[in-house]
């Protein structure tokens, strides 16, 4: 398998698909690279290297027991495109991933980056507090955080439906979908998947996103019951200083059929652009 191997011995496996400009994904909680499988095919496919890892303590990345915080997801990342020597990227991430490249863009610069898609992303911030009313409350994520260290392999599954939607009047979402997320699920470290929570709930992006100076596409649906679209994607187009907001109106957090087909040209659309 590829992997690149981080400054800390940490080994993060990564897919790279295609040849040309490179189009690098980040992937949302608690998954891997394997849920940008249909992204990536399409993007080789028109012509562009696609890139997907995943982040250490998920999938086939080394489970360790430290350093399972935003500051270092985004130093893998950079680890990553430096060892590549990847230029002109386009960086795509989702949820949890939509954070870590918004870290990574604050935290490094967009000298090797030309564009950036947020989809459902985490950002500016999900915790509800005085100065974010619109965001979660804590118990929901402590309420996570049990499913993760009690039955997890249950909570994944049944997390797989709030996640895709599936218990919308009308939803289509297969059976196969939701074992899919059950299997990327059980692939994280429970150190890992644990700690992860803290990270993508409470980490707050508004300085990141002031640094921000290249074009972003900021995508949300307006019924995310994951990343409530009320505390991020609007409100993370109105931080950034060059941002395309586009909302889709009855998507879920997780996109399949036309969501996903939509999202799809949206996105071949930016990168063309």
């Amino acid at each position: 398998m590829p992997t690149i191997t981080t400054r800390d011995g940490t080994e993060i496996y990564y897919k790279d698909w295609g040849a040309g400009r490179p189009v690098v994904f980040s992937h949302g909680w608690p998954l891997n690279a394997d849920a940008w499988d249909h992204q990536a095919v399409v993007v080789a496919d028109a012509g562009y290297r696609a890139i997907a890892h995943d982040r250490r303590g998920h999938g086939r990345s080394t489970q360790t027991w430290d350093g399972n915080h935003m500051d270092q997801y985004a130093d893998d990342l950079a680890e990553l495109i430096e060892q590549l020597d990847l230029q002109d990227i386009v960086m795509v991430g989702h949820s949890t991933g939509g954070g870590e490249v918004t870290r990574y863009l604050g935290r490094h610069g967009t000298d090797r980056v030309a564009k950036a898609v947020l989809l459902g992303a985490i950002p500016p911030l999900m915790l509800k507090t005085e100065a974010n009313p619109e965001g979660t409350p804590l118990e929901v994520f402590d309420g996570l955080r049990a499913g993760v260290a009690g039955d997890r392999s249950q909570f994944y599954l049944d997390l797989a439906v709030p996640f895709y939607g599936a218990n919308r009047e009308g939803a289509e979402v297969s059976e196969g979908t939701r074992q899919a997320f059950w299997m990327w699920s059980m692939q994280v470290g429970v150190k890992g998947s644990y700690d992860c929570v803290k990270e993508f709930s409470e980490t707050d992006f508004h300085e990141d996103l002031a640094k921000i100076d290249i074009p972003v596409l900021v995508v949300h649906g307006d019924d995310d019951q994951i990343v409530p679209i009320q505390a991020a994607g609007p409100k993370t187009a109105e931080l950034l200083s060059n941002a395309a907001l586009k909302v889709y109106p009855g998507a879920p957090h997780g996109l399949r059929g036309d969501h996903e087909q939509r999202f799809n040209q949206d996105l071949l659309d930016f990168i063309k652009a």
